[in-house]
């Protein structure tokens, strides 16, 4: 029986299980996933979508600024970036995100109030303070923040001063996510990001210090060297920050994307599938004892914190920043490689920074890519991230929302999930599925009975584990 009152139990790992499931599959940061994308913009109308985005009643808006910058390569990333140390990039970069913000605002309904900014990279704070301040000024100037508006920026301890965090402060920003990945020397090494954890209390201090309400770390299971005794310390380093909220990513092994990445095949430093498996358990075990809730995937938070209350009440949200409290807004990105969301279509700026400058000085939107979903796109999204968010599928709400029998339509997708029950990862009933704690790790796999496009782009995915 679906109990929609009810708070969620805590999470169980049973790692047999675990092993049994891990295997590639999206991360459902979007339905469909970005795999599915095309290049015939054309066909997609994306202009007309802008439009439609326009539409009375609509929702609010959330704005995602790609700032691509780093001094130093980490070998183990996966994000689009541009290596340089020339501090004058930041400025003629500032030059072209102006003119897309211009071409693209011109076509929205700028009335809409903003509910999230982000900056990610890249290194955002790559930038000096007075373009970050710039940069706020051209979002004051064409977007209006609403009062509440989530303003959070992804930072690098190893590049940040005080007056970045004060420049930060000044432009709205309210929320900040630390890249950590591990405080090991050794780690660091292998990894090519040299970190002392001193850094990382300077760099929280200062964040408390000019009043950003909401802390994150991020951290990294499976890169080079790591063993659980290691990892246990990075986290316990961590842990004595005290922040709001953790995201312990699994170490996404894609060098097949990002060649760099064959370092790490070739100096044979990569922990093997069973010790990666004891720093993912390890994580979990340490964080929940701390009391923080596993929210889903690799998403820990404090059990007030707004992220946790929105995974009890079942107001959770994803986009492509991961989980969010902040469903309904229409994502708008800027910058080279930024991904912008409405209602029916995806698109994706161009990847290549002088194409994406090239596209901007003709007067275009520099687009790359894009998706537009179909009614049944749609209706498996909603399927998908009922499960990614709230654990369940409510047969009959849900067929109330899509308009079709839910049992009927997907009598197959639901009958696939018959091993996925024999083995306690979920419970079903004539009322809906609802996943059980010991699915919850396995969130993923259970979304993807449900995609219909998953035979055509499995091996295009890191693994779930």
């Amino acid at each position: 029986m679906i109990s929609p009152d009810s708070p969620n139990p805590p999470v169980t790992l049973d790692l047999d299980l675990i092993r049994k499931y891990s295997g590639a599959g999206p991360r459902y940061t979007s339905y469909p996933p970005a795999t599915q994308f095309t290049e015939q913009l054309a066909e997609l109308r994306l202009d007309e979508a802008i439009a439609a985005d326009n539409r009375p009643g609509a929702g609010p808006l959330s704005l995602y600024f790609h700032l691509p910058f780093c001094e130093t390569r980490c070998w183990f990333c996966g994000c689009t970036t541009v290596i340089t140390r020339r501090r004058a990039a930041a400025g003629e970069y500032l030059v072209d995100l102006t003119r897309e913000v211009e071409l693209t605002a011109a076509r929205m309904d700028t009335r809409r109030p903003v509910a999230q900014v982000h900056f990610g990279g890249g290194t955002p704070t790559f930038s000096p303070p007075d373009e970050l301040r710039k940069l706020g000024a051209l979002i004051h100037q064409h977007f209006r923040l609403a009062p509440d508006c989530e303003f959070s920026v992804e930072v690098d301890p190893r590049r940040l001063t005080e007056d970045h965090v004060k420049a930060l402060q000044e432009i709205g920003a309210n929320r900040a996510s630390l890249g950590v990945q591990d405080t090991n020397a050794a780690v660091q090494l292998a990894v090519h990001r040299i970190q002392p954890h001193a850094l990382n209390v300077q760099v929280f201090g200062w964040l408390r210090d000019h009043g950003f309400r909401s802390l994150s770390v991020d951290l990294i299971f499976g890169l080079p060297l790591q063993t659980p005794a290691s990892f246990a310390r990075t986290i316990d380093d961590v842990l004595g920050l005290n922040p709001d909220r953790l995201s312990v990513f699994s170490y996404a092994h894609v060098p097949w994307i990002k060649p760099t990445q064959r370092i790490f095949e070739d100096r044979k430093q990569l922990p093997d599938a069973e010790t990666k498996l004891a720093l993912f358990a390890l994580a979990h075990r340490k964080l929940t004892a701390a009391g923080y809730v596993d929210v889903g995937l690799d998403h820990f938070a404090r059990p007030d914190d707004e992220l946790a209350v929105a995974q009890r009440e079942r107001t959770l949200h994803r986009n492509f920043q991961g989980y969010s409290t902040r469903a309904g807004a229409s994502l708008y990105g800027f910058g080279m490689s930024s991904i912008s969301q409405t209602a029916d279509t995806f698109r994706q700026n161009l990847k290549d920074l002088q194409a994406w400058r090239t596209a901007l000085a003709n007067n275009q939107l520099p687009l790359e890519r894009g998706y537009r979903l179909t009614e049944e796109d749609q209706r498996r999204r909603v399927l998908i991230m009922s499960i990614m968010c709230h654990r369940r599928l409510d047969f009959a709400a849900l067929s109330n929302q899509l308009g079709v029998d839910v049992p009927v339509q997907y009598a197959k997708e639901i009958a696939s999930l018959a091993n996925l029950e024999a083995d306690g990862l979920i419970s079903c009933t004539a009322q809906g599925v609802s996943v059980t704690p010991v699915g919850v790790p396995l969130l993923r796999v259970i979304a993807m009975r449900f995609d219909a496009y998953l035979s055509n782009s499995a091996n295009r995915h890191s693994k779930t584990i």
